[in-house]
């Protein structure tokens, strides 16, 4: 059997190349994410490490503090929130990674059933599905993850204006504006 029989007209090659195109961009799509995931998750180490060496200064010379339990608790509370971070980002990653392999193996199951059996298209049609859910499950595990993070500098700020209330010298009026409705706590 000739196995590019499929392909025996241009416009049926042509058809075939122009269906791998669309996972193609997703494969694309999928690197972007892949990157700037990636890229939080070097933050959120990056996070980590200088929370510890925070506590480690404090654990040293509590005395020298007059609010280390506070910044002590505000530690804890970050680390807890980082770490929370870092596992939604790893399955990001890991669903981005599974969507990435699902849209190569779609790209090549268009080629293949293009040339070599053309009734079972509809197995690119799934495999293009799973991918993108794939995509859809990363995404909606990195709005969690956004709004940790968000959550995390709110309670830092919070903490901000605590000590600077303490010292006396609040930073209500750099609070206050015309974007003060950015200082809302969102949960």
């Amino acid at each position: 059997m000739d196995w590019f029989s499929g392909l025996q007209t241009p416009a049926t090659a042509l058809a075939v190349l122009t269906a791998m195109i669309t996972p193609a961009v997703l494969i694309s799509a999928c690197g972007a994410l892949i990157f700037s995931t990636s890229s939080r998750l070097g933050r959120v180490v990056d996070r980590v490490r200088a929370l510890t060496a925070r506590f480690e200064e404090l654990a040293r010379h509590p005395e020298a503090d007059d609010m280390a339990e506070e910044r002590r608790v505000l530690i804890f509370g970050q680390l807890s929130r980082q770490t929370t971070r870092a596992r939604l980002i790893q399955r990001a990653m890991v669903s981005f990674y599974t969507a990435l392999g699902i849209f190569v193996a779609t790209s090549i199951a268009v080629a293949v059933i293009g040339v070599v059996a053309q009734p079972y298209t509809w197995v690119s049609v799934i495999l293009g599905l799973l991918g993108a859910s794939f995509m859809l499950y990363g995404s909606f595990l990195l709005i969690l993850e956004s709004r940790l993070a968000l959550g995390a500098i709110t309670s830092e700020m919070d903490f901000v204006q605590k000590v600077s209330q303490k010292h006396g010298q609040g930073i209500a009026e750099l609070t206050e504006g015309p974007m003060s409705w950015l200082g809302r706590k969102i949960g």
